[in-house]
């Protein structure tokens, strides 16, 4: 007979607690690791092959992507990988899908069911880092709400009702970012993004903001100290009523979600679809500020921010490799986490 162990109620109490404590911790430590995701770019002529990637992921144990265009090979390759995906909607592709009719239900047929449920697709991004006053993406922003209609329309029509569709935002839609609790959208976009949150709202689809403290400092480096922006201020930095802030990530990701209170989305969950420090092409811009960066930001989404504090925030660090072949300023080709030869940069454990 299985011997059976009874406990006191009295005397079990304070073991109890201590059991309770225990499990709280690790499914924190659980939720945090699986919150982190990294994101897959492919602007480079000496990556590995898609297969070779997804190998990495898994060996890495790293099991969320996000990807910025429905990639054939990326999609074939991530079947019953375990690897939870954002697949991304590209900018050009926006008008098609919200003026040509079956456009979006074609998109999903071939870039959605074609491949579910053997990959584990949980959000399309529709669009990204689309603005009406950003001159290199003013020219969608009309385009943008109605492509997302079309996109969700065409998932509920093939009965997939699971995967969400938002759009990946950024921080310059603000007006207001500080103090982080005076966080707005800026009157210029409000027109633009109010319809978005009340769509995210209606369909109970996340917030998804690309944030940057590294653009931030090297925007305005007299101003913000730069352990600030790379989790390694000594104490409170930012006073802000009862909250207090010792980094710049929570201090961007609250003056959103203050900026989304304002305007009915109160209750959208933010997940940051980008977040990344480079590693080479600027003074701040060095293997050791990276290695800090993104060790740091690993470990401090699991709690929260003080505004959202306990709630571990679903990220996806930019990017999986340094891409040789994107444009802009010399860092941009330098957010890899990996090298293109498979070598890890920081020597990070996902796991």
């Amino acid at each position: 007979m299985a011997s059976v162990m009874f406990f006191s109620c009295k005397r079990s109490k304070p073991l109890m607690a201590a059991i309770f404590l225990l499990l709280g911790l690790l499914m924190s430590t659980i939720t945090g690791t699986q919150s982190i995701g990294v994101c897959y770019g492919t602007l480079g002529d000496n990556l590995p092959s898609a297969p070779e990637v997804v190998q990495l992921y898994q060996s890495s144990g790293i099991n969320r992507m996000r990807i910025f265009d429905p990639n054939p090979a990326t999609l074939e390759a991530l079947r019953r990988s375990g690897i939870r995906l954002i697949v991304g909607v590209p900018n050009n592709d926006l008008q098609a899908l919200a003026l040509i009719p079956n456009a979006a239900a074609d998109w999903i047929q071939s870039n959605v069911l074609t491949y579910t449920p053997d990959v584990d697709i949980w959000c399309i991004a529709v669009g990204n880092e689309v603005s009406p006053t950003n001159a290199p993406t003013s020219q969608f922003a009309n385009y943008l709400l109605p492509a997302m209609k079309n996109i969700q329309s065409a998932l509920l029509a093939a009965g997939l009702m699971q995967i969400k569709v938002s759009t990946a935002s950024f921080s310059q839609l603000l007006g207001s970012s500080f103090p982080p609790s005076q966080g707005s959208f800026s009157d210029g976009v409000s027109s633009f993004i109010n319809p978005i949150i009340s769509f995210l709202v209606e369909n109970d689809s996340p917030f998804l903001a690309n944030i940057y403290p590294y653009f931030s400092y090297t925007g305005d480096s007299q101003n913000i100290p730069l352990p600030y922006a790379l989790f390694t201020a000594p104490g409170v930095v930012v006073q802000d009523g009862n909250l207090q802030y010792q980094n710049l990530f929570d201090a961007s990701l609250d003056a959103i979600y203050a900026a989304l209170e304002r305007s009915g989305g109160a209750n959208l969950q933010i997940v940051v679809s980008e977040s990344g420090w480079p590693s080479e092409g600027d003074p701040a811009a060095t293997v050791e500020n990276a290695r800090t960066y993104y060790s740091n930001l690993m470990n401090h989404v699991k709690g929260g921010t003080p505004r959202r504090p306990g709630q571990a925030v679903e990220t996806y660090l930019f990017a999986m490799f340094d891409e040789n072949q994107k444009g802009g300023l010399e860092t941009e080709r330098h957010f890899g986490l990996f090298s293109p030869s498979q070598q890890s940069k920081y020597q990070i454990a996902f796991n």
